[in-house]
């Protein structure tokens, strides 16, 4: 599983030499396939036709298969467990995780998710796409004044928190709402740095650019939350 803080392509960074996200060429190496099977799932966005459009542009330089699974104002498919069980990689996009996981679960799309991870398949995703794979974060799904969030999958134990670095409110939110209890503690990243986990523990931090970091955050017990960062390794083209 790898949960990406935020991506910033379209600034230039963070891509190999062939145009595509160190950290999606990465993903394609975990998936172990010389042309992974990847599946785009944009429904944080209601699936935004123009999302799709530069997710298969970002992923043509990537000797791979590119399909998508859209849900509004139908699913493409008649079968979109037959589609999401046959991938290698599945990329979820940012947007709104509150609407995200009520569309999952309506289309039961939340169960179908859970057995692709537990088969095998590298899920994966940014900002709300990150998110909704932990029990609850940070978001702006409810309006431009961040909130916590709390209805996540639960497939990843603890919090999460995307855009540490970038959005000045997720930090000290974040650390307020588990200093409190509101979220329990769990990982932040930076724009350009992604979580991986191996089954549901930690195994790494890997960044797209020098100084994007991970943190881990928790209670300090005086009321106060302490981040640690973590050893972040450089991804390379």
């Amino acid at each position: 599983m790898l949960a990406i803080g935020g991506m910033r392509a379209h600034e230039g960074v963070g891509l190999d030499g062939a145009g595509v996200p160190l950290v999606i060429d990465y993903a394609a190496r975990l998936s172990g396939s010389d042309v992974p099977r990847i599946c785009i799932i944009n429904t944080a966005t209601g699936d935004d036709g123009a999302g799709y459009a530069r997710m298969y542009n970002v992923l043509a330089g990537l000797p791979s298969r590119v399909s998508h699974l859209q849900l509004f104002p139908m699913p493409n498919t008649s079968d979109p467990a037959d589609l999401l069980l046959d991938q290698d990689i599945i990329f979820v996009g940012g947007g709104s995780v509150a609407n995200l996981i009520a569309v999952w679960r309506m289309h039961g799309l939340d169960a179908i998710l859970g057995r692709a991870w537990r088969a095998g398949v590298v899920l994966m995703g940014v900002s709300a796409g990150a998110l909704c794979w932990f029990s609850g974060g940070t978001t702006d799904s409810f309006g431009p004044v961040l909130r916590p969030f709390r209805d996540g999958l639960g497939l990843l134990p603890g919090s999460y928190c995307p855009h540490y670095d970038s959005e000045p409110g997720r930090r000290p939110l974040y650390q307020a709402l588990v200093a409190d209890g509101t979220l329990p503690p769990g990982v932040a990243c930076d724009d350009g740095a992604t979580a991986h986990y191996v089954d549901d523990s930690l195994a790494e931090i890997v960044a797209d650019r020098p100084g994007a970091l991970g943190y881990l955050v928790e209670p300090a017990g005086d009321g106060s939350a302490a981040e640690q960062a973590v050893t972040t390794r450089l991804l390379m083209d």
